[in-house]
């Protein structure tokens, strides 16, 4: 009996040993499906926190929840499913344990779109859409916030000029002090810091629901082009180094209302690499 208990010692030990995950700066996975392969290149240096996370489900290190039982469950989270959502000429989307786009591991966890130790702070007179939106959501929102039918009425003003322009340019008609003395904030307005990586051809991005819920779903960018409209709003955290032309015959699929394919796209497996 000693001997049998010794034995599976052993064996636990060896099996922790196996799933143990040595993080490099460049990481790489496959994704094995019944449309063929796709070779990832994954940016852990520049993405930590979203890499861990999808080498953690996929090798079944990552502790996550499944959506209908509740039941706590540790095993590689991604084999088996489906590419739920496919647009050709924009992206192919998986990761969802349900195959519908509504679920996922049971937790959120923070987007990497920004390196934060490059922000800066916005001072003085402002021109950009960009500077204005940021302007706008440190300053103005959480004052209307606490405000509402209370607000200053030139403050109001501006912000239905920009409802009804479809635009932040009228923000920049004024400073940012200007929009401090009115709302009484005087924290520091900063820019995210300097993008890490832009949405392009073949890049692998994690889906959200808005900013900071990432979990488990993530799409592959087919747009030739890339997609600026959404810089900024999903961390790119790697991309796509051998296998495109799987990722273009799954985008090629006849799909049904809700850009689902008709003939699943199924994930069959992830692999977490050397090299």
């Amino acid at each position: 009996m000693k001997k049998v208990i010794a034995l599976c010692l052993v064996m636990l030990a060896l099996e922790c040993t196996a799933k143990k995950i040595d993080y490099k700066d460049t990481m790489y996975a496959e994704i094995v499906t019944n449309h063929g392969k796709i070779k990832l290149e994954l940016w852990h240096s520049k993405t930590p926190i979203t890499v861990e996370n999808f080498v953690g489900l996929a090798s079944g290190t990552k502790e996550w929840t499944h959506p209908v039982s509740g039941e706590k469950l540790k095993k590689k989270y991604y084999d088996g499913l489906i590419f739920h959502r496919v647009i050709k000429d924009f992206m192919i989307q998986g990761g969802c344990p349900l195959g519908k786009g509504t679920s996922g591991p049971g937790y959120n966890f923070e987007d990497e779109c920004y390196d934060k130790s490059k922000a800066t702070e916005i001072k003085g007179n402002f021109t950009t859409d960009e500077e204005a939106m940021i302007v706008f959501n440190q300053l103005l929102l959480p004052y209307f916030q606490a405000n509402g039918a209370n607000a200053d009425k030139e403050l109001l003003a501006i912000v239905n000029e920009c409802q009804q322009k479809q635009s932040a340019k009228p923000l920049t008609k004024h400073s940012v002090e200007f929009y401090k003395e009115k709302t009484k904030i005087n924290a520091a307005v900063m820019t995210g810091g300097e993008l890490i990586a832009k949405i392009e051809y073949g890049t692998i991005c994690m889906a959200n629901a808005g900013p900071n819920t990432n979990g488990s779903q993530f799409f592959i960018v087919t747009k030739k082009d890339g997609c600026d409209w959404l810089n900024g709003k999903h961390t790119v955290f790697g991309k796509v180094i051998e296998g495109m032309d799987v990722v273009e015959k799954i985008q090629s699929l006849k799909t049904a209302p809700g850009d689902k394919p008709v003939e699943d796209a199924v994930i069959k497996e992830i692999n977490i690499l050397d090299k």
